[in-house]
Parts: structure tokens; sequence; C-alpha cells
């Protein structure tokens, strides 16, 4: 695979730097390290990545995931079409209010798209670089979309083999792309026409194929933990809910700051242990606290540099607050209103 052929997240893969604002050390005492939560806690705080199959629409599949596990809640995070199979990531419980956190995470497809005449294989490929980069779409007459002109990024689009007018592709979008519509302009450019014939999702942000659990796997491992007290199976298969903010920038949080958080309040600068390298104002943020555990969602109001330097302020507007109060002692100062 080339640098070419890699989703965003992927080509800023490796290890982010985060500069130290404040030296605090961890304490062992509070919080608990995502992976080592209990196996109740994991199946709230969680996500699975379902291998789709064909003919169940997303929202089926969450909720036969919601009932092996008897939760009040389960989410998809993206849609796939009833025909369509693949990676399909599940949030559960209370992980169910980070679903948009993947919304602007790259996903990647492999289909065959079906010319309704043979083309050459140059012409092919010159179509195919057309289609590569900024294009604009109009979605599909049954989407859950207002049907308006709007621009997609294709960040890569490989054709893999050509068996007579059937052409297999690899396709790298940002989300919201309609692939079905995709082929029917990429037939239209070609001057003969085409649709989509079977398509496979294998990549959604920091999911990917290789990792995909069927649904009989994900029963079979609860049965076990049910019956045996086995949890091992389910612990392969269920991530914590942390693993659907892998592309977002970072803040880091002080302990001390957590259950204002957690309370709806925003972030002062001197809240912030940590700061990822290259935040700009307006970048939604994941906050963390020291032990990796995810807090909220918020919007920066301080690109990185001033983050570092402000001795007063708010650095983070919360947007979404995803940890319980009273996980963190409370050890702030309500005002008088209160």
């Amino acid at each position: 695979m080339t640098r070419d052929n890699l989703l965003p997240i992927e080509r800023e893969k490796g290890p982010k730097n985060l500069l130290i604002r404040d030296a605090e050390p961890i304490n062992l005492n509070i919080g608990t390290i995502p992976e080592e939560r209990s196996i109740s806690e994991l199946i709230e705080k969680g996500v699975v990545n379902i291998d789709k199959p064909k003919n169940p629409t997303s929202h089926q599949v969450s909720a036969w995931v919601r009932d092996i596990f008897g939760l009040e809640k389960a989410g998809h995070c993206g849609t796939l079409d009833p025909q369509v199979t693949g990676v399909l990531p599940v949030a559960l419980g209370r992980a169910t209010r980070m679903v948009d956190a993947l919304l602007g995470a790259g996903k990647e497809y492999v289909g065959i798209i079906h010319l309704h005449k043979e083309v050459g294989k140059k012409r092919l490929n010159s179509v195919i670089q057309d289609f590569t980069g900024k294009i604009y779409q109009f979605p599909p007459v049954k989407s859950a979309v207002k049907r308006q002109l709007r621009v997609r990024e294709i960040y890569y689009l490989e054709q893999l083999e050509i068996d007579g007018r059937n052409v297999l592709v690899k396709v790298g979008c940002q989300g919201g792309t309609y692939i079905r519509t995709l082929a029917v302009d990429m037939g239209d450019a070609l001057g003969v026409g085409g649709h989509l014939k079977e398509l496979r999702r294998t990549k959604a942000g920091p999911f990917q194929e290789s990792g995909c659990v069927q649904l009989q796997m994900l029963k079979d491992a609860w049965v076990a933990y049910e019956e045996n007290g086995d949890e091992s199976a389910l612990r392969k298969l269920i991530m914590p809910m942390e693993k659907m903010v892998t592309g977002l920038p970072k803040i880091i949080l002080k302990d001390t700051a957590v259950d204002a958080i957690c309370h709806g309040a925003d972030v002062g600068v001197n809240g912030i242990s940590r700061v990822e390298t290259g935040i700009l104002v307006g970048n939604r943020v994941a906050l963390l606290t020291r032990k990796g555990e995810v807090v909220a969602l918020g919007e920066a109001t301080f690109p990185t540099g001033a983050l570092m330097k402000a001795d007063k302020g708010i650095g983070i507007r919360t947007t979404r607050v995803l940890m319980e109060t009273k996980t963190y002692p409370s050890m702030w100062k309500r005002s008088k209103k209160d």
C-alpha cells in the first residue's frame, strides 16, 4: 500500500507530540485505564467493529448487538445500505453519545462497477483520475439527506481488476460520499453508463476489515461469559470507546479539572495538563484524563501555541460530555449562584 492509498487518519499515524503544560503526576487511586475496565463497564462504554452481512439494515444490526448484551441502546457509526457488507462500528451504551465522532473520518470501499459497454483500460484510468480529489455529488433519491449538490473528496480511486464490463475498484473517500452515485457518474463520464453491482466497506476511520467481528462470534462470546464467567473472548471483541476518537486532536486534562468538565464546564487553560501539537482554532478535540479516559468532546478556542502560553481564559468550549459526574473527585469551586 502506497501513501497515496491511505486515508487521512492513516497518513497521520504515529506518535503525536504532546506538549507538557503542567507535569501533574498520574494519581493511581482515581480513574481507570480504558483497557482495564471491568467487563460490565467495558460493555457499557465500548464499541464493536461488526462485519455487517447482506440484507439487514444497519439499524437492525445495531439492534441485534444491543439485544445480545441486554443494553438499553446501541448505535452504528455510518449507515450501510442493506445490500452492502463490511465494517460497521457499533457503539454500546454510553458510547452511543460518540457516534458522530467518526462523521469526519474517511471511509474505504471495494466494489464492482458494472459498465453498460466495455471500455479500454486507458480511457477508464483517465476517468478515474478525473474523479480523484474534490467532486460534486447529488445524493440519490432514496437517501436520508436533502438532495442538493455537495462537494466530497475522493482520497484515492484505484482500478484493481477488469473483467469484461465489470470493474473492481477501491475507493478511499470522505464520509458522506455516495459510492452508488459515484459509479453512475463514472459511467456517464465514460459515455457508456454504469451502476454499482456490489460493495463492501473495508475501513471506517480507525476501524478496519481485518478487525471485523461476525454477529455469531459476538453472541458466542457473550454466552461463554454468561454461562462460564469467561470474559477473555469478549475482551478481544469489544474495544474501549476511546478508539472512536483516535483521529481527533487530544487535550489532556488535569485530574482537578475533570469533574467540572463532567458538569458541563468549559476548559480553562489552567485545567490543561498536556496539548497535542497542530491544534487550530475551531478544531474539534477530544478531552482525555491522564489515564486516557475520554471525558468530553470540545472545540478549541486557541491554537496549540496559545494553549501552552496562556495564563487565563477558556481554551476549549465543551460541546459534549461523555464521562459521568463523580467519576473523579470534585476539586473545583462552585459559584455562589449554585
